[in-house]
């Protein structure tokens, strides 16, 4: 018999920091070949730094998706070499087009959309893109501007041709995630959405991040169910993930898969992932 838990495991994906070596050896001797691995655009950093791990990855059979921060990016003509390296030297075929965390734009674009409105990935070849979708929100932007943006971004993909789907921000909260799943659908957003989740990490490092990434809804479901937080700490994200899928049992709204964000480490999320996948989850 199959579990919901480790039937939405199927096709897991993965983010890595392009700048750790380490983390990146280990993803090439673990991860099993065509795996989608994401690497994140750390802000400060040079984005050619993507090119070198991208290309190792890409040798090794993984799916490759870099990050291309919109309002990190000094000018375009630096989109464009970042482009023309990614596809040339590196064979990506994909990227995830963010808006970037930083209040100034760097150069001349203000979000994802803009990026993709300059034509510079389609001209290399790149027709499959992801953009960013926040089931508990974005402090820094108001909900309605966030719903607006995502539906110009699918209107565009549609106009254009491209394949497009959506990452979302990991949350601990899986009221949130579905209701805003629904809502999607419900909105004609019909795009394939890859859940985003925080994978097995020690508490205090959950609450860290929560705080970065400001997922107000999550840090209530952390700070005031400590039932539910020890067993998210005990059992990784397993109890969002099975609350998901017997929410939408029977139902087809196009999950593309689950994300983790390794805040616990690689090993960490692996050796759980098999472990969930070997067994009879605890949340039946």
């Amino acid at each position: 018999m199959t579990y919901p838990s480790s039937e939405m495991l199927r096709d897991y994906s993965l983010e890595l920091t392009p700048g750790d070596t380490r983390l990146i050896d280990a993803a090439i001797e673990r991860l099993r070949p065509r795996t989608v691995v994401s690497l994140t655009w750390i802000p400060g950093s040079n984005p050619m730094d993507m090119i070198v791990p991208a290309a190792r990855l890409r040798h090794a059979g993984f799916l490759v998706i870099p990050h291309i921060g919109a309002r990190h990016l000094r000018s375009r003509a630096e989109l464009q070499q970042l482009a023309e390296r990614l596809v040339g030297e590196a064979g990506v075929e994909r990227v995830l087009i963010i808006g970037g965390d930083r209040a100034t734009p760097a150069g001349p674009f203000g979000g994802s959309l803009d990026v993709m409105r300059t034509g510079i990935f389609q001209r290399v070849g790149i027709r499959r893109m992801a953009v960013a979708g926040f089931p508990e929100g974005n402090p820094h932007i108001p909900g309605m501007v966030l719903d607006e943006a995502l539906a110009a971004k699918v209107n565009f993909s549609h106009r254009e041709g491209l394949q497009l789907s959506i990452l979302t921000q990991f949350c601990f909260s899986s009221e949130s995630i579905i209701a805003w799943l629904r809502r999607l659908r419900e909105k004609g957003i019909e795009v394939p959405v890859r859940i985003g989740l925080a994978g097995p990490a020690n508490l205090i490092t959950l609450l860290r991040y929560a705080v970065r990434c400001g997922i107000g809804n999550s840090m209530h479901v952390l700070s005031e169910n400590p039932s539910f937080a020890k067993a998210l700490v005990d059992r990784g994200p397993e109890p969002i993930i099975y609350d998901i899928a017997q929410s939408f049992e029977g139902q087809n709204l196009g999950i593309a898969g689950l994300h983790f964000y390794l805040f616990g480490g690689l090993s960490r999320t692996l050796d759980w992932i098999a472990a969930v996948k070997s067994r009879k989850p605890a949340f039946v």
